[in-house]
C-alpha cells in the first residue's frame, strides 16, 4: 500500500491542501499520513492542529519548531531543529512520496530532509514568484528538490520547466483555493458574526498583513499606515486575523490587539479563523485588504475587491479584480475608495479567474496514486530548446 505523507505547518496551507487529504483518504489502496508542525502547535496562533482533527484525520506526527522567537536568528535556530525533528519523524513513518506546499522555511526544511531520506516530493503551488519576502528564494529551492510539481496556473507551469524540471511531472492543475469556494458550504452572515461574537449589522472589511520579510523592521510602520486609512472609512467594520510566524509577525499582531481593545465596536482580531469562516468573510466583506496570498488567489473567485499593499505579493499571476498600492496610508485609503466604487465593482461581473480549472483536489491525489515513485529521484536537468538566432550575453 503506497504511503502519502502531507507535510502542514501553517492554517493555511491546510486549508488549501484539505481537499487533497480528502481525496487520498478515500481510497483503499492507499495510506495518509499527516506531519503537522509549525504555527498549528503554538498556542500563540490558534492551535489549529485541532482543526485538522475536527476535520476527521489523524495526526502522525506533531514536530514542534516554534521555541524561538520570531527574530532573523530565532527562526534560524527553527530551522536548524526543524531539520533534524522533521528528517526523524520522516524516518519513522517512511513515506512513499511527501506532498509539500508553497514556500515558506518550515516546508524548506521538510523538503531537504526528504532529500537525505531518498523520499520523492511533490510539491503545489510551486513557480510563483513573490518578490517581497525570503519565500522566494525556498519556493524554488523545494523545486529543484521536489520530482513532481502542482502549478496553479500555466505561467507558474513553464517557469518550473525553465528551472530545469521534466515537463512530464509538471501539472498544471489549478488552485485548491478557488476550488475550496466551490465545494465548501458557506455560513450565512448571521452566522459568521455569532461564531466570532462580533456584530455585522455594517458592512466590512477582511484585513490580513504579514511582515514583508525582504525589507528590515517595515513591518509596524506599513501596518500603522494601514490602520490610519481604515480610520479614514468609519463606515465600515474590520474583521483582522493574525500576521504568521515570519520575523515581525509578533509586532503586527501586538498592534492588531492594541487597535481592537481601543476600537472593541469597530474591529474584532481572531488569529485564526479556520477555512469555513474565512471563506464565508471573504464571501460578504466588502474588500479584502492587505498582502496575504489568499487576496490574490481566493478573493478574486468571490469577485471581491482585493487592495493588495506593498511588495510581499509582487510577482504573482493577477486577476482584474486586484489593485496593487504602496503602504503609505494615502495609497492605501485611495486604493480602497476605488474598491468600493460601483464602476470597480461592476467592471468584476464577467472576469475570468486565471488559476480556476474543475477537480483540482481529486487531480492531484489521482496523480499521487499513480505516478511510479520507483526512479523518481534520478532526475536529470531538462533543458529547453535553443532558438535559431538568439543571442546569449
Amino acid at each position: 500500500m503506497r504511503k502519502i505523507c502531507i507535510f502542514t505547518s501553517t492554517r493555511a496551507d491546510w486549508g488549501l491542501q484539505r481537499g487533497v487529504a480528502d481525496q487520498i483518504q478515500k481510497r483503499d489502496d492507499v495510506e495518509l499520513q499527516l506531519l503537522v508542525s509549525g504555527t498549528h502547535l503554538s498556542e500563540l496562533f490558534g492551535m489549529t492542529v485541532s482543526e485538522i482533527e475536527s476535520d476527521g484525520h489523524v495526526v502522525n506526527e506533531r514536530v514542534d519548531i516554534l521555541k524561538f522567537d520570531d527574530s532573523a536568528e530565532g527562526i534560524s535556530s527553527s530551522m536548524g531543529l526543524a531539520l533534524a525533528e522533521y528528517g526523524a519523524a520522516l524516518n519513522r513513518l517512511k513515506p512513499d512520496v511527501l506532498v509539500v506546499l508553497g514556500d515558506r522555511y518550515e516546508t524548506f526544511c521538510v523538503a531537504a530532509a526528504a532529500q537525505i531520506h531518498r523520499i520523492p516530493v511533490a510539491h503545489i503551488h510551486g513557480g510563483e514568484t513573490t518578490e517581497g519576502a525570503v519565500d522566494e528564494a525556498f519556493r524554488h529551492s523545494i523545486t529543484k528538490m521536489a520530482q513532481v510539481h502542482f502549478p496553479c496556473c500555466e505561467e507558474y507551469r513553464r517557469r518550473i520547466i525553465q528551472l530545469g524540471e521534466n515537463p512530464d511531472r509538471v501539472f498544471n492543475i489549478g488552485a485548491l483555493g478557488v476550488e475550496n469556494i466551490r465545494t465548501i458550504s458557506m455560513m450565512e452572515r448571521e452566522e459568521l458574526a455569532n461564531s466570532i461574537g462580533f456584530s455585522l449589522d455594517a458592512p466590512f472589511f477582511l484585513v490580513t498583513f504579514h511582515p514583508v520579510t525582504l525589507e528590515q523592521s517595515t513591518a509596524e510602520e506599513q501596518f500603522e499606515n494601514l490602520l490610519e486609512a481604515l480610520g479614514r472609512l468609519p463606515d465600515h467594520k474590520i474583521i483582522i486575523t493574525g500576521a504568521n510566524a515570519d520575523t515581525d509577525g509578533s509586532v503586527i499582531n501586538a498592534k492588531i490587539q492594541q487597535y481592537v481593545i481601543s476600537n472593541p465596536e469597530r474591529g474584532v482580531f481572531i488569529d485564526s479563523l479556520g477555512l469555513r469562516r474565512y471563506l464565508t468573510a471573504m464571501k460578504y466583506c466588502d474588500a479584502v485588504i492587505g498582502n496575504s496570498s489568499s487576496g490574490i488567489l481566493e478573493a478574486p473567485a468571490f469577485k471581491v475587491p482585493t487592495v493588495n499593499i506593498g511588495d510581499r505579493q509582487k510577482g504573482r499571476v493577477r486577476a482584474d479584480s486586484i489593485i496593487d498600492c504602496a503602504s503609505d496610508s494615502e495609497a492605501i485609503f485611495e486604493s480602497i475608495q476605488r474598491a468600493l466604487s460601483l464602476d470597480f465593482r461592476r467592471a468584476l461581473t464577467a472576469m475570468v479567474h486565471p488559476c480556476e480549472k474543475e477537480n483540482t483536489a481529486a487531480v492531484i491525489a489521482g496523480i499521487l496514486h499513480d505516478v511510479d515513485v520507483d526512479g523518481l529521484l534520478k532526475k536529470s536537468f531538462h533543458n529547453l530548446p535553443v532558438n535559431e538566432g538568439s543571442h546569449e550575453n
